[in-house]
């Protein structure tokens, strides 16, 4: 399977805070500067370092003074768009991140997995079309786990060769696409596109991206979060791959 990013909003996290602070009419809080909170004994402060300058290359865990004083750094955020879109996802306040979205070309999948795929209704789809594309000699999926069994691996050929002749064959008798393709297994390979607003990826990524999943959609599921956390780190900051599958993280 091939996950292939094709469009994404500009400045994402961006149009989020700036569509999200509408709520709250914050916009003087807006800045491309780091923030940090800062810790000592009792004390805990936010600084905006566009103010402090000193204080902008500090790290979490780091010791800084500031004003004549020793503070530990508890938390840095890179910009005021990352500490805003984290406090949107922590409180439930989700709608404000469908103003951005983004889509992706996925190739190689089976049409098994795409019927799963097109079951998220809040995204959009567009898929390699069985009426119109001849599917003789169709390429398809194994699943690893008859790829790993040499009796039921011979079975699965053995079928999807017969579906093959079958497909031919019915098309040499002048049938349709359309109707020929009744014969043809989910096992074969659909090429589709997908877009989605960040909301919904979220969605598909958490329920799709579970260990329960089906192995097929879940690779997907991890293919497009390791693209989506490069570009959109902040929208997807509490999400984590582990081995073949992600977990969210309870991180503040």
């Amino acid at each position: 399977m091939k996950v292939e990013l094709i469009a994404i909003t500009p400045d994402a996290e961006k149009v989020i805070e700036e569509a999200g602070r509408t709520a709250y009419l914050s916009f003087d809080k807006q800045t491309d500067f780091p923030i940090l909170r800062i810790v000592r004994e009792d004390s805990k402060m936010v600084i905006q370092t566009e103010e402090v300058p000193q204080l902008r290359t500090a790290k979490e865990g780091e010791e800084v003074e500031y004003e004549g004083k020793k503070w530990r750094v508890e938390r840095r955020w890179e910009n005021s768009a990352e500490k805003f879109i984290k406090m949107l996802i922590r409180s439930g306040h989700l709608s404000v991140l469908e103003h951005a979205s983004a889509s992706f070309r996925i190739k190689g999948g089976s049409r098994s997995f795409t019927h799963q795929l097109v079951r998220h209704r809040m995204a959009s789809y567009t898929q390699q079309s069985q009426r119109y594309v001849e599917e003789t000699g169709f390429n398809f999926v194994t699943p690893p786990s008859i790829e790993a069994n040499p009796e039921a691996r011979e079975v699965f050929l053995n079928f999807i060769e017969e579906a093959k002749r079958t497909y031919s064959r019915l098309r040499e008798l002048k049938i349709r696409k359309e109707d020929a393709r009744f014969v043809l297994p989910n096992a074969v390979v659909s090429e589709i596109v997908i877009s989605a607003n960040m909301r919904e990826w979220r969605h598909i990524i958490e329920l799709r991206g579970d260990k329960k999943a089906q192995w097929e959609i879940r690779k997907m599921a991890v293919e497009i979060l390791k693209i989506l956390k490069e570009k959109t780190p902040s929208i997807f900051y509490d999400f984590r791959i582990e081995e073949d599958h992600i977990v969210r993280v309870d991180k503040t």
